[in-house]
């Protein structure tokens, strides 16, 4: 695949998965521009560079560009790299021993429970309704990136038994217990939705194996689910800004809210490190503060 198409990939997924405004899309969009240039001018492919290739680039880059801007260069990249082995376009990252720049952290956004009781009951009793209100519930229930849930299959959920197989990143299994709510609305989509879907109707068809299908059939694309939960929230009246992981956030920050421990947590969620759960925990004071401020006499 050409650098401009891993480009494309790569900001619909940013687009879909990490919201972000839309300044900074530009800006990652802006950089990631010129280090692409920088490899077609070398004759090099993003899916083959080496760490070497990647440091010559940032020593160029570094005689013109301020301390900050420097660093989110390097964030873009890093970003990018991971993005094409998550997505299975190569096996090697360029930027693993690259060190990432600290300027602070980017706290998630997070819903209240109510702001999620809300947006669970927006969809419509329709066959698209009953199929996004299952989708919500599910990723709400487990925390599963959106990459993860539209890839889900059949054969990856045990209603039953109340669990389901997720493979994450870098094909890595985790099996996650679904709530009794999430159960029920997904039973609801199978029973009315799904098994009468119209390519299940042709038998010269190759039959879909995904959990979720779309008008056509098919998985859904990032930002075919972004779009939706996009339109639940506006119909909620939320004003927050929110992708499908706002509710990958707040899964965890209510789990954390009511006394679940972060290695629970982190296996949920399938994060490799500690580190990366624990921001939660940074989260969660700050709702605290926010709630004393508000309510204490003297706050």
């Amino acid at each position: 695949m050409k650098n401009s198409q891993l480009l494309d990939e790569f900001i619909n997924y940013i687009d879909a998965e990490k919201g972000l405004s839309k300044n900074t899309k530009l800006a990652y969009h802006r950089d990631l521009s010129q280090y692409l240039a920088y490899l077609e001018e070398n004759r090099k492919i993003a899916t083959r560079i080496t760490h070497s290739d990647l440091m010559e680039f940032l020593l160029i880059k570094r005689k013109h560009l301020s301390p900050s801007s420097l660093a989110r260069v390097i964030t873009s990249i890093k970003m990018f790299h991971r993005f094409l082995i998550s997505d299975n376009y190569c096996k090697m990252d360029p930027t693993q021993n690259l060190d990432s720049p600290h300027l602070g952290m980017r706290l998630p956004k997070v819903l209240t429970f109510a702001e999620v009781e809300v947006l669970l009951n927006a969809p419509p009793d329709i066959p698209a309704g009953i199929r996004d209100r299952a989708m919500m519930e599910l990723l709400y229930a487990t925390g599963m990136r959106v990459s993860e849930i539209i890839n889900l299959k059949l054969e990856d959920v045990n209603l039953k038994l109340g669990y389901l197989r997720c493979l994450g990143k870098r094909r890595k299994e985790r099996i996650i217990p679904i709530g009794s709510e999430a159960i029920k609305f997904v039973n609801i989509y199978l029973k009315k939705v799904r098994s009468i879907h119209k390519t299940l109707s042709k038998p010269s068809t190759r039959q879909p194996k995904s959990l979720f299908l779309n008008p056509s059939g098919r998985e859904f694309s990032r930002v075919g689910f972004w779009k939706i939960i996009k339109r639940y929230a506006i119909l909620s009246g939320i004003t927050k800004e929110i992708t499908p992981h706002t509710l990958r956030h707040s899964f965890a920050t209510h789990l954390l809210e009511r006394g679940a421990d972060l290695r629970s947590i982190q296996e949920m969620l399938g994060h490799e490190n500690i580190s990366t759960t624990q921001i939660y925990t940074h989260l969660t004071r700050e709702r605290l503060k926010d709630l004393h401020k508000k309510f204490h006499p003297r706050g």
